[in-house]
């Protein structure tokens, strides 16, 4: 009769730890795949930052090509070696020679870099070439 009771109390104890064991498996389970997870949100993040700081760095560089273009249609022979000019949180840095006016638009530590090309004929400026450099 002992060793039947001994028996039904080590059945039970040993039940109660197999449920820990699987209990922690399943958690271990659960972490990982959250773990996981949060790593790839937080690379998508990181790209998808990257991606807008070009975009912003691309625009300011467009601001610095407008300022360069009104600066040759008020005076067509304007030359300047480099000017910068702070536009939305970032700076561009504008070069005006020869007809040809190049802007880098920074932000952070992106760059993006864009050219034109002016003619001017009988009293106007026209824009004949424009591009993204790098």
């Amino acid at each position: 009769m002992k060793s039947i009771i001994n028996y039904q109390l080590l059945t039970k104890n040993w039940q109660k730890g197999q449920a820990l064991v699987t209990l922690l498996f399943f958690m271990l389970i659960g972490i990982t795949v959250t773990s996981s997870a949060i790593a790839v949100l937080i690379t998508n993040a990181a790209g998808t930052s990257y991606s807008d700081q070009g975009t912003q760095s691309y625009y300011i560089a467009e601001s610095g090509i407008e300022d360069a273009i009104l600066k040759l249609i008020r005076n067509p022979s304007y030359t300047s070696s480099g000017y910068t000019i702070s536009v939305g949180g970032g700076t561009a840095t504008v070069k005006v020679s020869g007809g040809y006016a190049t802007s880098s638009g920074m932000l952070a530590n992106t760059v993006r870099k864009i050219q034109v090309q002016t003619v001017y004929n009988n009293g106007v400026v026209t824009i004949s070439s424009r591009k993204e450099i790098q």
